[in-house]
């Protein structure tokens, strides 16, 4: 494994784990009980901080098993944890389901995806190229 994540933990926090040998996201756990009422968002700490090297990013996914289970999503997914950041991961939950969900210390709630970024040059111009999309924008490729 060429990419090395430094982790710093807040006493009593669980290290972002793999569940299995194929999977692509850590694992990262509440650092606190939560309790989420039907449409309340709320930040739940993790009690990680991480180091992410420089050309990557760390992308924070929602858990499809609370998802499909409990309705809960991820607000703004997937958030990204830059190379330069060194403050506790929070995850931004959202419950879009009809009970209220109750989340554990130690609960595993979202996943840590690291990733590549290319950094681009902005360059203005006057126009772009032509493409047959053109500007057709949200749905203009049909369905099918």
């Amino acid at each position: 494994m060429p990419t090395l994540l430094r982790v710093v933990l807040e006493p009593g926090a669980a290290a972002p784990d793999y569940a299995s040998d194929g999977a692509a996201g850590l694992d990262v756990r509440s650092y606190e009980d939560v309790t989420l009422a039907p449409m309340e968002r709320r930040l739940v700490r993790t009690g990680v901080r991480v180091e992410v090297p420089s050309g990557f990013e760390v992308q924070v996914r929602p858990r499809s098993g609370l998802a499909i289970k409990h309705g809960l999503a991820l607000v703004n997914s997937p958030g990204t944890v830059d190379s330069d950041y060194r403050g506790e991961i929070g995850v931004v939950m959202i419950n879009l389901g009809s009970d209220v969900v109750q989340l554990s210390r130690g609960e595993r709630v979202a996943q840590l995806v690291v990733a590549p970024v290319e950094r681009v040059e902005v360059v203005e111009t006057d126009a772009l190229s032509e493409t047959t999309r053109g500007e057709g924008g949200f749905g203009s490729t049909g369905r099918a």
